[in-house]
């Protein structure tokens, strides 16, 4: 049977629960800015996580468990799971842009943890105490003292930049029903937005989003991961 590493289980599942917090909360945040105020009513205007955990409990704590486990019974360090942040249908009809502006702050959060992961790295890496790694998950930044507090540090910033790239991407495939579904909504005027609300909308056209999106993610996914790491390590990114 294969190590299980608990410890690195933990940590991908902080991260995992941060990050989708930080996810949902700037929707919930951006819409009550805008003039949407369900999602603060629920009590997800906040980087606690407890309600969000209660809105989507298979989501945030189950799923994410689970796929942990039966992967790394298959020797892989990874885990899924999902969150969400409700709203007022009204108000995204008659606010198509607003609209649009709140599905993009989510993965616009998901940027900034990469960027502050990335500055961390860079700091490291100029004080000499990280060296870059591979292009795998956890591995893209090493510490040049192996140590157990070095190893966990380069870890969490490895899979803080890494997932949050992750996170960006899917959530920006401009697809119902991703968040990258309504960037047309900034530019469709009149009955132009409201059918394509309503194609977004369309549990037919969700339910195909997500099948192709699961098709072909990792096609779209790894080219912009490496070209993170390039932009990163000033295009010295390297394989394996």
């Amino acid at each position: 049977m294969p190590h299980i590493d608990y410890a690195a289980g933990l940590l991908w599942y902080i991260v995992f629960l941060y990050s989708t917090v930080c996810h949902e909360a700037a929707h919930a945040w951006v819409a009550l800015k805008l003039g949407d105020d369900t999602a603060y009513q629920g009590g997800q205007v906040t980087l606690d996580p407890i309600p969000h955990i209660r809105r989507e409990p298979w989501g945030m704590v189950l799923v994410p468990l689970i796929t942990f486990y039966m992967n790394a019974l298959n020797g892989v360090t990874w885990m899924m799971g999902w969150a969400s942040a409700p709203y007022d249908r009204e108000w995204a009809e008659r606010k198509p842009r607003s609209a649009a502006w709140m599905a993009i702050a989510g993965p616009v959060a998901n940027l900034l943890l990469v960027i502050v992961a990335a500055i961390c790295i860079r700091i490291g890496l100029a004080a000499g105490w990280f060296t870059p790694g591979s292009t795998r998950f956890a591995e893209i930044v090493r510490p040049v003292t192996e140590g157990g507090a070095a190893h966990f540090f380069t870890m969490l910033l490895g899979v803080v930049f890494s997932l949050n790239v992750l996170l960006m991407t899917f959530n920006l495939i401009p697809l119902p029903p991703f968040d990258g579904a309504s960037v047309p909504l900034l530019f469709l005027r009149g009955a132009a937005a409201a059918s394509w609300q309503q194609l977004m909308w369309n549990p037919a056209a969700q339910l195909m989003g997500f099948v192709v999106a699961f098709k072909g993610f990792g096609a779209v996914f790894y080219p912009i991961h490496t070209f993170a790491l390039n932009l990163l390590y000033f295009g010295r990114a390297t394989a394996g």
